[in-house]
């Protein structure tokens, strides 16, 4: 059974070990040290002792924006990404966000299908924002830029 909590700057290196399976261009140990606390909240998925995934959010006002989100490699696939991410809308919800922001890759097509699913919407494009190892992308590939409104409360 999968369990969560929020973890402090002792799990960067389990989080960085996840992180650095997930992305070709994982972030580093500064960008992963600066965003536990602070302005930044997180998640850990945990399979029994062991952390097999997480997310990452910034408070930016009455803004929320997902700046990481990964599920280990060998993990993949049992609905955990998806778990994470609805913990993220309850908790923008429960903080009473406006908005839900994030940014993903245009070829990473299953997490552009999981935030839609979950009500996300594409709201812009960043070009040429990622590097990228596709040679048919000149080092570069753009950023699709998705969110959602929260408490709209329309009538």
């Amino acid at each position: 059974m999968i369990n969560f909590k929020s973890v402090d700057a002792t799990a960067i290196p389990k989080l960085m070990a996840i992180e650095a399976a997930c992305h070709s261009h994982p972030w580093t140990l500064n960008t992963m040290s600066s965003c536990i606390g602070g302005r930044y909240f997180n998640l850990a998925a945990f399979n029994g002792d062991t952390m097999v995934g997480f997310y990452i959010g910034e408070k930016a006002g009455p803004d929320f924006t997902l700046m990481d989100i990964c599920v280990a490699p060998s993990e993949q696939g049992k609905g955990i990404a998806k778990q994470l991410l609805n913990q993220f809308i309850e908790y923008g919800e429960q903080q009473n966000a406006e908005n839900l922001f994030l940014e993903v890759r245009e070829s990473n097509t299953p997490a552009i299908k999981l935030y839609e699913n979950a009500g996300f919407i594409e709201m812009s494009v960043r070009k040429n924002y990622y590097p990228s190892d596709n040679p048919a992308k000149n080092g570069f590939e753009d950023a699709i830029l998705m969110g959602m409104a929260l408490g709209l409360n329309f009538q």
